[in-house]
Order: C-alpha cells, then structure tokens, then sequence
C-alpha cells in the first residue's frame, strides 16, 4: 500500500500548527464527572503537530472519556482544551470549527447500513462541503484504494468483514481532509484475524507526515512501531508518558510496571 500524500492545504496547515509553541492540541488541567464519578482528575497533555501518541491503561482509566472530550463528544467541566489554536468551550461555531479539523474511528463502525461503502464516505464531503457527487466518488475511490479495499465501493455494510467496515470508517474519517485523527479503541471489536489489516491502515497513517493521530488502544506492538510517545492512564489521570523505548524497557512508575506485566505475556 501507498503511503497517504497531504494535499497543499493539509501541508500548510500542518506547517502552521507545527508552528505553534503550545502544540495543535492542549489539554490543561482537564476534570470530568459522570454524576458524582470523577473520571477525568487534571488531565495536561500536548500534542504537536505531526505526532503519533498512543494512550493505554485499563478499562475504567478515562482514556476513551479524554478522547472523547478533545471534539466535544463529551464535555469536559473544567480545565481547558484548546485544538488548533481554537478553545473549546460551549459555542457551537467553535465546536463546529474544532470538529471539521477533527476525524475520529470508534470501536464499533458506525456505519449507515442502506450506504454503500462508497456512498458512506462520500456522504459527509456531499452535505458538508457540498462536493459534486463525481468529485466526491472520484475522492472516496482514492480512499478506498489508500486503506486497500477499492473493489469494496459498492458493497454495503452488512456485505463486509469487521475490519474492512473498520477500513471503510478509517476512510471516512479522512474524506473531510482532517488535521487530526482520533481513534478509540478501533480494533477491540475485531475478530484476531481481521486486526492486522486495520493496524496496517493506521500504520501507513502514521508514517504520513504531518497527520497528528491520537489513538487509544492495548495493541503494544502497534504503539512500539508507530508511537512518538506513549501515555499511561490510571484512574482518571496519567501516570506516566515518554517514548515506547522508555515505556517498555525502563518504565519508572511502580503502577506502569505492574500493568505492562500483565499485558505483555
């Protein structure tokens, strides 16, 4: 498969954001609750543009809650998150704003099941930026073919595998030309056999200069290839965060060690 290429505009926007001393996404001191549940306890994390940041802990950790605050899925009630420059508050032109520069991958597809594959990626490009349906066929066939399933256009959902409906998301989220990619545990619905070739996608997506992903997942092999840096979360707040060679061979907290042990048969 061909490493993705950025267009013009994605290449002076990543220099722009690489520009930014503060990174393209800054967490400060980021708190959520569920009710009386504190699932988010002073999250600070930046971001730089162009980098690849793998977040891990267990179930519970408030990884997926993070992610999910960063394009306003969930809200987050104190601290502040600014992406691109852009704060994220309650006003919805800025919500709206954050969230065009934003793709994201979730655990389960959510794909339309009356679409074809190739009318589900175009159908944003279609709405959105009001792309001609031959310029935004033409863009989703690319697509297709950058994830590795083009003779996949025009079948639908219920006719395709886990992973090449999660293949065919991946793409989706790339038709509206994002700054940054978020994914949330997007193999954990997989069977075994169909992980590879999603991660194989998200691995070429990584390679892409300029293309910042955040991506929550257990897959360790994944984050030691790919990451820039890896963050531990426990309990709503992170523990530990530095290169997968740190990470992996010389992790400095007690509460990394114990989780990488139980993980890393």
């Amino acid at each position: 498969m061909e490493p993705p290429t950025m267009n013009a505009s994605q290449t002076d926007a990543a220099a722009a954001a690489s520009d930014r001393p503060e990174g393209i996404i800054v967490a400060r001191d980021v708190h959520k609750w569920f009710g009386q549940l504190h699932v988010l306890r002073g999250i600070d994390l930046t971001v730089k543009a162009g980098e690849v940041v793998v977040i891990f802990g267990a179930s519970g950790s408030g990884k997926s809650t993070f992610i999910r605050t960063i394009n306003r899925l969930e809200e987050h009630q104190r601290g502040e998150i600014i992406i691109d420059g852009i704060e994220l508050t309650n006003d919805i032109r800025n919500i709206a704003a954050i969230r065009s520069e934003i793709g994201m991958v979730f655990q389960s597809f959510n794909l339309f099941p009356h679409l074809t594959a190739l009318q589900n990626i175009t159908l944003a490009p279609r709405k959105v930026r009001k792309s001609a349906r031959a310029d935004a066929d033409a863009a989703g066939m690319k697509l297709l073919e950058r994830v590795g399933i083009p003779e996949q256009a025009h079948k639908f959902p219920a006719q395709l595998s886990g992973g090449q409906q999660q293949r065919v998301a991946i793409a989706r989220a790339l038709a509206m030309n994002p700054k940054i990619m978020l994914f949330d545990e997007p193999t954990s619905a997989l069977d075994p056999e169909m992980i590879s070739e999603v991660l194989d996608v998200m691995q070429t997506l990584a390679r892409d200069a300029g293309m910042t992903m955040i991506c929550v997942t257990h897959e360790m092999g994944f984050a030691r290839a790919v990451a820039d840096r890896m963050v531990f979360f426990d309990q709503g707040q992170i523990v530990e965060q530095g290169p997968p060679s740190q990470i992996f061979e010389a992790p400095e907290q007690e509460r990394t060690k114990q989780f990488l042990s139980q993980i890393l048969h």
